[in-house]
């Protein structure tokens, strides 16, 4: 097989799987090298194992490809990833409003989780960073955001709409983490709380309240913020008043995502129940960090048929025009 193909498709299974970044990046590195090397270099494997980019694992990997095998290592991964998961939903699904880009934490350019957008069939991708507060995640101010939109928006072709968007961070009064003009500029703007998730239910439920009341706002992300398994270790959810939130929601036209990462599972099945019975749309978005967690929506399509949602009210089973039409109103 092609030793780019077989060193890109070992980036997605580990990126899918939520291993060491950097490990996939590695990968992702090597595959750039070997199409950049001309074809004497490929065939010779002391300049090859010599070009800087290309470790002890990745030459393994490429040799195997150039002798005509499927790589051992890709191989082991095909056997440890998770088979797709069969969902009618999952098939519906026309894209995902949740994406990070290395603008911000996500681990590659704009073009390349594009790019994996495009190969996995989807209409519309919203690439949506992170806002300026999170520091850790070197959020987006609003000079970088007005420096990313025609980037994003020129990625576009006749098969593939990108999306400008942000993941804007809900502060603790419940303002939004990005100015107004910025806010207006964008097509799509997911409101997530990141920081005090320990707040008491009260000043919580509030700040939550005032962020999905904001006309700009088109999802609600993560809205627990829990995490369940992983790297990361474990965090309890948060404490509000869903029915309150929901309700809220629904009122504004205001999508509850449902994440698909699997460390998150959020909202927990209890509060999908309580978002139904108030009447919310819903989002089902991949959360991706890197082009191999684009596929994780499988995850979210799963959790969100076996809870019932049916897909008319997911906005991310609705067509382009449908979706913007929604986004902007």
């Amino acid at each position: 097989m092609d030793a780019a193909d077989a060193l890109l498709e070992i980036a997605s299974l580990l990126e899918r799987e939520r291993a060491s970044r950097y490990r996939a990046k590695a990968f992702r590195q090597a595959a750039a090298v070997v199409s950049s090397l001309p074809a004497d270099v490929l065939a010779d494997p002391t300049l090859l194992k010599a070009q800087k980019g290309i470790g002890d694992s990745t030459f393994a990997v490429i040799r195997q490809a150039q002798q005509g095998r499927v790589p051992e290592y890709l191989l082991e991964l095909r056997g440890e990833v998770e088979p797709e998961r069969p969902s009618a939903l999952r098939a519906r699904l026309k894209g995902d409003l949740h994406s990070h880009t290395d603008w911000s934490d996500g681990t590659t350019p704009i073009d390349t989780m594009v790019a994996a957008a495009r190969a996995l069939g989807h209409e519309y991708l919203a690439i949506t960073d992170h806002s300026p507060r999170l520091k850790v995640a070197r959020g987006l101010s609003a000079e970088r955001l007005s420096e990313q939109i025609p980037l994003v928006r020129a990625q576009s072709d006749d098969r593939l709409t990108v999306l400008a968007g942000i993941e804007v961070d809900i502060l603790e009064d419940g303002a939004l983490d990005q100015t107004e003009d910025m806010l207006g500029a964008l097509d799509i703007v997911v409101a997530s709380v990141h920081s005090k998730l320990r707040m008491d239910a009260a000043p919580m439920t509030r700040r939550m309240l005032r962020a999905v009341a904001h006309p700009r706002v088109n999802v609600l992300g993560h809205c627990t913020g829990r995490l369940v398994e992983g790297s990361r270790g474990t965090r309890p959810r948060s404490d509000f008043d869903a029915r309150a939130v929901f309700a809220a929601c629904a009122e504004n036209g205001v999508a509850v995502e449902v994440n698909s990462r699997p460390e998150r599972q959020d909202p927990p099945d209890d509060l999908i129940a309580i978002a139904l019975e108030e009447g919310c749309l819903f989002s089902i978005d991949s959360d991706a960090h890197a082009p191999g967690q684009l596929s994780l929506l499988d995850h979210g399509a799963e959790r969100a048929e076996a809870a019932g949602v049916p897909p008319e009210r997911i906005v991310t089973t609705w067509g382009v025009e449908r979706l913007l039409g929604w986004a902007r109103g």
